[in-house]
């Protein structure tokens, strides 16, 4: 089953398409990243799979029925979301707004403990939000998206205000989450975040799909037809994959020189490059 199903899908403001023909789906209990330079769709997208805007023309589904039909009742327990127009109470603590989503889910009073030990802010329940830091804040909102554990989780730059250290944290939860069957549709424009939690990735840049692929599949897609060579000696080759090549490492092993071989296998962000013709900021 899809969990979700893009067909087509245009967005326009005024004379300029934010979304441009763009399709694709996700089965269930995948993580599925969407890449994109700021500005490319990313989150107009989410919007409207969420239910915050109407597309242009296309179709949307979520659940196998209409995007338009996310926000009813019967379906707030299936799904999470953090976004950029997530909120917070801010005189309250910490544990005083989770308490409100505890309480709109239903869920028992460990969940609070549960999702806390999550975002990494055990010690910091009782600190009242307007006192936080950026990168706080940004772990209450992903607290409050995943409590209830819902079947379906979108994440728009859900790291985006992170040091390093609370990232790795939230990756291990985002993972344990999928793996209890949570599946996560995820914005960023980290392509290092995008390689360590996504099943498969789409590039999007201006609107419009580039690619779409596992990680792996696309570097192997995009690797140069050559091979580095490090001797001993410290010099070093970029080589054809050929037979003269074969041949040539073949004496250099025999006489013991080779330190490393190595193939040029390209990062995510240099297809990025490559695709788009633009550095991914």
């Amino acid at each position: 089953m899809n969990m979700i199903q893009v067909e087509h899908i245009r967005k326009r403001f005024g004379d300029k398409d934010a979304l441009s023909e763009v399709s694709f789906s996700i089965p269930r209990g995948e993580i599925f990243g969407f890449l994109g330079p700021s500005g490319s769709g990313k989150t107009t997208l989410i919007k409207i799979l969420t239910a915050q805007l109407t597309p242009t023309s296309g179709k949307a589904k979520v659940f196998d029925q209409s995007a338009s039909m996310m926000y009813q009742s019967a379906q707030k327990m299936r799904f999470g979301m953090l976004s950029d127009n997530s909120g917070l109470y801010e005189r309250l603590t910490v544990e005083e707004n989770l308490e409100l989503y505890r309480q709109l889910y239903d869920l028992s009073p460990s969940s609070i403990d549960k999702v806390l030990q999550f975002v990494n802010l055990v010690g910091e329940r009782k600190k009242k939000v307007h006192l936080l830091s950026k990168g706080m804040r940004q772990r209450v909102l992903l607290a409050c998206a995943v409590i209830h554990e819902p079947e379906l989780l979108f994440l728009d730059e859900p790291t985006s205000a992170l040091d390093p250290v609370n990232s790795l944290h939230i990756y291990k939860g985002l993972r344990y989450l999928n793996e209890k069957g949570t599946t996560i549709f995820l914005t960023t424009h980290d392509m290092a975040e995008a390689e360590l939690l996504c099943d498969r990735i789409a590039i999007l840049y201006e609107g419009k799909i580039q690619t779409i692929g596992r990680p792996k599949e696309l570097k192997k897609q995009h690797r140069e037809n050559v091979i580095a060579v490090v001797l001993l000696n410290g010099e070093s080759y970029e080589l054809p994959m050929n037979a003269e090549t074969a041949n040539l490492i073949a004496d250099w092993m025999k006489q013991g020189l080779i330190d490393r071989l190595e193939t040029k296998e390209p990062s995510l962000g240099e297809i990025f490059i490559k695709l788009t013709g633009s550095e991914l900021l």
